[in-house]
């Protein structure tokens, strides 16, 4: 077979890729490690930024968004019985979307079907050969028989655990990272939000968030140890935990009820540079992971996918390969940009073991002038809608 991008990984940001291309009547081919339902199901962020909302409309791709997801102008900070609000639209004249992961996921792959988009599911033994030559190609395995791709470019889209980074010489790749002492124990309950908009909370107990999916599905985290499983906490007692680290008020109002699923998401901070090598192009969590705090990994995996297609539209359309040569160094000036509000974000809820009183009293001061400081509540309304391309 022959195409002129594959993708490897049929997540949101490989399907995306795919569907922009296909806008441009670029071909590409999709190769996925799961099955269709498998990626389908996992739970993951909810939060869309201004980038990726263009890009689903781009794509085609956002009639259902507009239609089922949540526009959200503000979100609430909370730090002991302190609750205040983040003005997204007084500060940026814009908002964020409240719409999950497996929707976006399962537009593109109505799209991308309706298309004639070809995604090959559960392939084993991807490799990548020749990437940093004229002519690489791909090779794997599906159902048994061995395939081969040969394409002018390739997409690493397939996760913090896939081939494409390690594909990569190791001599040729610089990985920076932090791990950070604690997970989030997340719950999702068919029961409606605690409020109608996100609250992130800071107590003494440590990190809560409440957040949702829609007026009926809701979404909770809170903070606790990695040594900690998810069939170590009951419903009620991470309900009553939840309760212990929002305000008294929301708590009061807090409606509770089964989970219909539970985990533990580890936090770290982690980005490989560069982000090209030869003719393969990383994008997504193949490159970079942000803590969850500000829901940017699925919106710097978009950002990504914008450099790469704008890159690949002016060698096939324009014939010009600035955008390519440059994309490795204009994704990670935004990465980083992303990264350093995840990490900040981060560092202002959460409760860390090694903080001493003097960093209690520091991170209580911060709070407080983001509370009463417009500048502050600028900066972080612009990071949280999401910085330009």
């Amino acid at each position: 077979m022959r195409t002129q991008v594959v993708i490897i990984g049929g997540g949101p940001s490989g399907l995306l890729l795919s569907q922009l291309l296909y806008t441009k009547g670029i071909d590409s081919i999709v190769l996925e490690r799961q099955t269709r339902d498998h990626v389908l199901g996992r739970i993951r962020a909810g939060v869309l930024e201004q980038g990726m909302m263009a890009l689903m409309a781009e794509a085609g791709v956002d009639a259902r968004m507009k239609a089922k997801g949540i526009a959200h102008h503000g979100t609430l900070i909370s730090y002991d019985d302190t609750l205040f609000r983040i003005d997204f639209q007084k500060h940026t004249g814009t908002s964020v979307m409240v719409y999950g992961q497996t929707e976006v996921t399962q537009d593109l792959y109505a799209a991308r079907e309706a298309h004639g988009g070809q995604i090959e599911f559960e392939v084993a033994g991807v490799t990548i050969h020749d990437a940093d030559r004229d002519a690489p190609y791909v090779t794997y395995t599906v159902g048994g028989q061995e395939r081969r791709i040969d394409c002018d470019f390739v997409a690493g889209c397939d996760g913090f655990h896939g081939v494409s980074r390690n594909s990569i010489p190791q001599r040729s790749r610089r990985e920076f990272e932090k791990v950070y002492p604690f997970g989030w124990l997340g719950v999702l309950s068919e029961t409606p939000p605690v409020n109608d908009e996100i609250i992130y909370a800071n107590s003494e107990r440590g990190f809560a968030l409440c957040s949702m999916r829609n007026d009926q599905l809701s979404r909770y985290y809170i903070q606790c140890s990695m040594a900690d499983k998810p069939q170590d906490w009951s419903d009620d007692a991470f309900w009553q935990e939840l309760k212990r680290r929002i305000p008294q008020d929301q708590a009061a109002q807090l409606v509770t009820g089964p989970s219909i699923e539970k985990s533990i998401a580890p936090l770290r901070s982690f980005v490989t540079e560069p982000m090209r090598w030869g003719r393969l192009f990383l994008c997504g969590d193949a490159a970079h992971i942000v803590p969850p705090t500000g829901a940017k990994g699925l919106n710097t995996a978009a950002s990504d996918v914008h450099y790469l297609f704008t890159g690949l539209c002016q060698h096939y359309l324009d014939g010009t390969d600035e955008g390519l040569e440059r994309y490795s160094e204009k994704a990670l000036a935004r990465v980083w940009k992303a990264e350093r509000f995840s990490w900040w974000f981060s560092s202002l809820m959460h409760r860390y073991p090694d903080q001493s009183a003097f960093d209690l009293r520091m991170q209580r001061a911060e709070l407080e002038f983001l509370r009463s400081s417009d500048a502050a509540q600028k900066a972080l309304a612009e990071n949280y809608v999401g910085l330009p391309y």
